[in-house]
């Protein structure tokens, strides 16, 4: 255990507590509070350029990364899509790849497989990839230092309000505490920092919010444009009428009945008295206006989340979504490959190095995104190179389709064989035509017509199998045979050497279409 180092090359003790102890829990007497000011409620374009730049200046990135977080609560849309972005990798299950094939390298793999079992693996992910929309991620360890090995007990998701960037380089994150109000460095082998990278350039000017913050905003103003139009242009106008000799009693008694028609959908008023409901006007479009500046604004989220609109807003065609779903899919693809680099530098290593000490290599932790397949063209493309001898895998293909290996005693289904199939295609070909026949008489004649017209076809149609193919085989054998019990007992073995298909084939033939008459003239 001596050889373990923490990231400024001095050695980790393994009785460290801070191993096992929640170091960035926040308490409301604490610098880390975890009731902060609402800063969306009270966005403006002169705050929120203030906003993003305290985070790209250095300065306190508190009110940000509380923006952040509101937006993600207030704005249905920008919620909905960066939560499928979140779903689409974290949901995935994990695999694990050896370093090499060495006995010790599987047996480190296996112990990693273990560690990618815990239920709380799923919500680690997801907590992790809260940094597509604020920039960075970061989970804190709990390991159980209690048995050996050390695993970890809890992951705790950290409030990136309580992050700050170092104020020389502006790249190092740091933890505030009420020891450290400026921040101190992370704790080696216990935070997982996932940084996923959505542009080039500095960490703090990273994350989907900073693109969507600007929509937010215009968005807000929008809605809020909206309401106030509907409330002048959506309900009628009330006018009241009195007459010219009505008193100040009568005239506020009818004041009085038109606020009440507003809240109460009623009022009671004089007989001599009149109320009329006027219908506004639509106000030049503008019922249509406010909509179609709002959907602009969730279509620009759209895209900056999912690269992409056509599945989430303007319902179009399948085929066009699915254009769309190929770039989705590198997105999530990208989000995958930066995920699992986080796992394995953040807890695999660590993982390995504190209970096995450093290692020449490392086990992997993969995550893959599965990609769409068309199963049936597979199956069209693949078929006739089989026939040609080419060489599959079952366990493949059965893995392809989901499908499991089947037991011994398991009933399964049959190929049909070749000659299985050039023996039924004549009589398939044989009963279209029939039907199509029977279908054109039908129209054209009666019953009796048919069944005469029938007959004569099969009498004409008649092949006598007593050619040579039939009856050579039965004339040497009466030569052969010595007796007639002789014959008769060769007789019942030549039964199965005789032929009779085309004799099957024709009663079949004539059996098929006689039915369907019947059936016809019985409907």
């Amino acid at each position: 255990m001596t050889s373990i180092l923490d990231a400024g090359g001095n050695p980790i003790k393994p009785d460290v507590p801070t191993l096992s102890e929640d170091i960035a829990k926040a308490y409301v007497t604490g610098v880390r509070n975890p009731r902060p000011a609402s800063v969306a409620s009270t966005i403006t374009p002169h705050r929120l350029a203030g906003l993003l730049r305290s985070v790209v200046d250095g300065n306190n990135p508190q009110d940000y990364m509380t923006l952040a977080e509101e937006i993600e609560e207030r704005d249905l849309h920008y919620a909905s899509v960066l939560r499928t972005r979140k779903l689409a990798v974290a949901a995935l299950p994990p695999s694990v790849e050896a370093a090499s094939e060495e006995a010790e390298d599987l047996r480190l793999a296996d112990e990693v497989r273990k560690l990618m079992t815990g239920d709380q693996i799923p919500e680690l992910f997801f907590d992790l990839l809260d940094g597509l929309g604020k920039g960075m991620g970061v989970c804190q360890i709990l390991w159980d230092t209690t048995q050996r090995p050390w695993m970890p007990k809890d992951y705790t998701w950290v409030d990136p309000r309580y992050l700050r960037p170092d104020p020389e380089t502006l790249s190092e994150i740091l933890l505030i505490s009420d020891d450290a109000p400026q921040g101190a460095p992370l704790e080696p082998y216990k935070f997982i920092v996932h940084l996923p990278r959505t542009k080039s350039g500095s960490i703090w000017r990273n994350g989907l919010t900073r693109l969507c913050a600007v929509m937010y905003m215009l968005k807000s103003f929008t809605i809020r444009d909206w309401w106030a139009f509907a409330e002048v242009f959506g309900i009628p106008i009330r006018v009241g009428k009195y007459g010219t000799n009505a008193t100040p009693e009568q005239i506020d008694t009818l004041k009085h009945a038109i606020g009440s028609i507003a809240s109460d959908a009623g009022a009671v008023i004089p007989e001599s008295m009149k109320i009329e409901l006027v219908e506004t006007a639509k106000g030049n479009g503008g019922n249509t206006l406010f909509e179609n500046m709002a959907r602009w604004c969730d279509e620009q989220t759209s895209k900056a989340v999912l690269g992409q609109t056509m599945t989430t807003d303007d319902g179009s065609s399948r085929a066009q979504a699915e254009v769309h779903d190929e770039v989705r899919l590198d997105i999530a693809k990208w989000d995958a490959r930066q995920l699992e680099a986080t796992i394995n530098e953040y807890l695999v290593k660590p993982f390995i190095i504190l209970n096995w000490g450093v290692q020449a290599a490392y086990p992997r932790v993969c995550i893959r995104v599965p990609e769409p397949e068309d199963l049936k063209l597979l199956v069209e493309s693949i078929t006739p190179l089989i026939d040609r001898g080419l060489r599959v895998s079952e366990g493949a293909l059965r893995d392809k389709f989901g499908l499991a290996a089947p037991d011994d005693d398991d009933a399964v289904l049959q190929p049909i064989s070749a000659m299985e199939m050039q023996a039924l295609q004549p009589v398939a070909l044989n009963r279209k035509a029939a039907a199509k026949r029977l279908a054109i008489n039908r129209i054209q004649q009666s019953s009796e017509a048919i069944i005469t017209e029938l007959t004569d076809e099969a009498m004409s149609d008649w092949v006598e199998l007593g050619g040579e193919e039939f009856m050579n085989p039965i004339i040497e054998l009466a030569t052969t045979s010595a007796s007639f019990d002789e014959f008769n007992a060769g007789l019942l073995a030549l039964q199965e050497q005789l032929a009779p298909e085309a004799f099957v084939q024709q009663m079949a033939d004539y059996m098929f279409r006689t039915r369907g008459l019947g059936d016809a003239q019985d409907g």
